[in-house]
């Protein structure tokens, strides 16, 4: 049984850093300490919880330098990129803390004369949230900051990809002052993590990653009667309209398949143009994805990065490959980006067409800088092939037509609908999928909701 892991980066196939598993006993203490910190903590005035999370920002941001090389040594993403978390991981968190007054107040139905009854939140206990890592610290603060707010006690399981990032977020909540207990970090194995999962000690898992680690949690929490948040796969789609503002389009949707080496979970991997539309597209297309310059992150000029393992790039040169014999044609020659090599993490962008459905790469999950593109006929085809998937994450519209947004999303089998943006997280929204993208809400006020319970007060006078 191995007692520690090696991070790799990326960058050069070389050993980052090394890091031990956490023992049973220091597993087991990880637990007694956040149930004796459940209390104090959730007795807290949610005044002082917030002043306390809203200090533990502050440390993040004025981190910022050290949590962009973190990023981008552990997972390649571009230097020029990777400081982007910070403030959206600020935007994310101080809009959380914003809305925690209005989303656990009080539940008050109709007065009934002579009686006082509402219902109030309260923190289910201690939360586990395990985190992904492709955006190591906006993904783990959706969770981590209303489930701190709401009084819960906190649990944090990184990727064993980015274990500085669980580091980086112990030292904020410590310089914050947060009262020991609250939060904790531990780096688990998959078997540790599954034991932790069914432990009476945790009330409720909130995972972001794969369809078959969701169905792995669901197993572990079975009979348990906890609430599980999990935010799986995608294979997120676009249907650009013949009305569509071609340019931005263009320009938008680019970055939206190839931004972090189009490892996003809400990346677009399928795009559906309409017929008119469908040759300036994608000439368009092209030339903007050749304006990417692939190589080492550290450098500044550099815009895509390598794939976060040697492994994931070649699942997706598998991909093309099969694609390619299957009839598709790849429109980008990966000889153009001097440092796109067989068997690195380095991968060129690569675009698609003559593609169908029939093709792995426009139904399985590529997490990749690759997209495909189909022209349709009208909204009814397109409608047709972007629900045509095991995935419903987010979907986006590219229309002037305000109306036909709206009617189209009324149809779409995702969790979230965009008009004319992509690849976003509004926080004021909720955060959900359907299908095999998963289940459970993060973000806006309904947030809140899963990470506490209700308990109904019936006074009579």
């Amino acid at each position: 049984m191995k007692t520690h892991f090696d991070v790799i980066s990326p960058i050069d196939g070389k050993v980052l850093l090394t890091r031990d598993y956490a023992s049973a006993a220091q597993i087991r203490q990880a637990l007694v300490s956040a149930r004796a910190a459940r209390r104090a903590w959730a007795c807290l005035p949610l005044e002082e919880r917030l002043a306390l999370l809203g200090r533990a920002v502050d440390a993040l941001v004025a981190d910022k330098a050290r949590i962009a090389d973190s990023i981008t040594r552990q997972i390649g993403r571009p230097i020029a990129h990777s400081p982007f978390e910070v403030r959206g991981l600020a935007e994310r968190a101080r809009h959380m803390l914003a809305i925690a007054r209005e989303a656990l107040a009080d539940i008050r139905p109709e007065p009934v004369s002579g009686l006082i009854h509402f219902m109030r939140r309260e923190a289910l206990g201690t939360v586990l949230i395990l985190a992904p890592w492709n955006y190591p610290f906006l993904t783990a603060l959706n969770s981590l900051i209303p489930a701190l707010a709401a009084g819960n006690t906190v649990l944090l399981k990184h990727s064993s990809q980015t274990p500085l990032a669980a580091e980086i977020l112990a030292d904020a909540f410590a310089a914050a002052g947060l009262p020991e207990g609250a939060f904790q970090y531990l780096h688990l194995d998959h078997a540790s993590t599954l034991a932790l999962v069914a432990d009476a000690g945790v009330d409720f898992v909130a995972f972001t990653g794969s369809v078959e680690g969701g169905r792995a949690i669901e197993r572990a929490a079975a009979g348990r009667f906890i609430g599980t948040g999990l935010e799986l796969g995608g294979k997120d789609a676009a249907y650009v309209r013949a009305d569509a503002d071609l340019d931005a389009a263009v320009e938008n949707l680019v970055d939206g398949a190839f931004f972090n080496a189009g490892q996003s979970c809400c990346g677009i991997e399928r795009i559906y143009v309409e017929a008119a539309l469908y040759p300036r597209f994608v000439d368009g297309f092209v030339a903007q994805s050749l304006q990417y310059r692939l190589g080492n992150p550290l450098e500044t000029e550099t815009t895509l990065g390598p794939m976060v393992r040697a492994s994931a790039a070649e699942f997706v040169r598998e991909q093309i490959r099969e694609a390619v014999a299957q009839g598709a044609r790849a429109l980008i020659d990966p000889a153009l980006f001097s440092a796109d090599a067989p068997g690195s993490a380095y991968l060129a962008p690569q675009v698609l067409v003559d593609v169908n459905h029939s093709m792995r790469v426009m139904h399985e999950e590529s997490f990749g800088p690759v997209v495909g593109i189909m022209p349709v006929a009208d909204d009814a085809e397109a409608l047709q092939l972007m629900n045509d998937s095991r995935y419903g994450l987010t979907a986006s519209l590219w229309t002037r037509d305000e109306d036909a947004a709206i009617r189209l999303g009324t149809q779409l089998e995702t969790g979230t609908v965009f008009m004319n943006r992509c690849d976003y997280l509004d926080p004021a929204l909720a955060w959900t999928g359907v299908k095999d993208s998963g289940r459970g809400i993060s973000l806006s006020c309904l947030g809140y909701a899963q990470l506490t319970r209700i308990k109904s007060f019936h006074l009579k006078g």
